[in-house]
């Protein structure tokens, strides 16, 4: 009877696979070496976070002023988008989180002495190595579930600023609709003006469903490629040849961590944004003329 061991590989490979691979399993949910990886990001901003808190002083060290020098340029940014300091106050605490979180994910998983860690399983009669943490941005149902989240709290960050009706007339403009019935006796082009301001609507609730699609492909593409590139670069020439491509990830992984978190704050703002206000402002300009 012939040994079914011999028919393996012996030859132990790192294939690079585009979904997160199980480590182990509690009852029937899998902890993924993905999910691994954000549950040590957040272990990481916990603990920076508490050191910082517990060591604040008036006069303040190293640690606390490099802090205060990155909040300072954070909130600079994040007032270029909103353009109110007051909209600033209340989103960035989420956004510069949001930012931590995704860019601590993305260089997690850059680190050769953390993405060497593994063991080996076997698979289709050949060993493969399955390395215990994979950045979590480089998982499709992370980066979803992120984009959901921001989407998801700048509706109800707009439901808290400009109420429920405005925010609803937003996708779904009764206003217009009811304009046709008020206004046609003064003026024949609502009948155009008001199925437009409809369909605006409409599109708008779409362009909704749009963003979590964007903003979860780009960061996974993105950060995915990079581990692609990274483990075939490094498949043709083991030690010199990654080496700057590696840097690139490291500046990829910034400005992906970036772009989510500012596109978020775009987002924020805009939910707080009452356009109608505008448009009666438009009407009273147009009424002076």
């Amino acid at each position: 009877m012939e040994n079914n061991s011999t028919e393996l590989i012996e030859e132990t490979s790192h294939e690079v696979t585009i979904y997160a691979e199980p480590i182990f399993h509690v009852g029937n949910f899998a902890i993924t070496n993905s999910l691994l990886t954000t549950w040590l990001a957040v272990l990481i901003i916990a603990i920076f976070s508490l050191a910082i808190r517990l060591n604040l002083k008036k006069v303040p060290g190293k640690l606390q002023n490099i802090f205060e020098v990155i909040l300072e340029g954070a909130l600079s940014l994040t007032d270029q988008v909103t353009n109110d300091r007051k909209i600033t106050n209340k989103i960035f605490p989420i956004v510069f989180s949001l930012f931590a979180f995704i860019l601590i994910n993305n260089w997690i998983g850059l680190l050769p002495f953390v993405s060497a860690v593994g063991f080996t399983a076997v698979e289709g009669g050949h060993s493969v190595f399955v390395p215990l943490f994979r950045a979590g941005t480089a998982d499709i149902n992370t980066t979803l579930a992120l984009s959901l989240m921001i989407v998801l709290a700048s509706n109800l960050f707009g439901i808290l600023t400009i109420g429920v009706w405005k925010l609803f007339n937003k996708y779904v403009n009764l206003k217009a609709l009811g304009e046709i019935v008020t206004k046609i006796k003064e003026d024949k082009s609502v009948l155009i003006v008001a199925p437009i301001s409809v369909f605006v609507g409409l599109l708008e609730l779409i362009g909704e469903m749009a963003k979590i699609a964007s903003l979860s492909f780009r960061l996974f593409g993105n950060v995915f490629a990079g581990e692609v590139l990274l483990a075939s670069m490094s498949a043709i020439f083991l030690y010199i040849l990654p080496g700057p491509f590696l840097f690139l990830e490291v500046f990829i992984g910034l400005i992906q961590a970036l772009i989510f978190s500012l596109l978020g704050a775009v987002y924020f703002t805009i939910a707080a944004q009452d356009h109608s206000e505008h448009s009666e402002e438009h009407e009273m300009v147009r009424a002076l003329d």
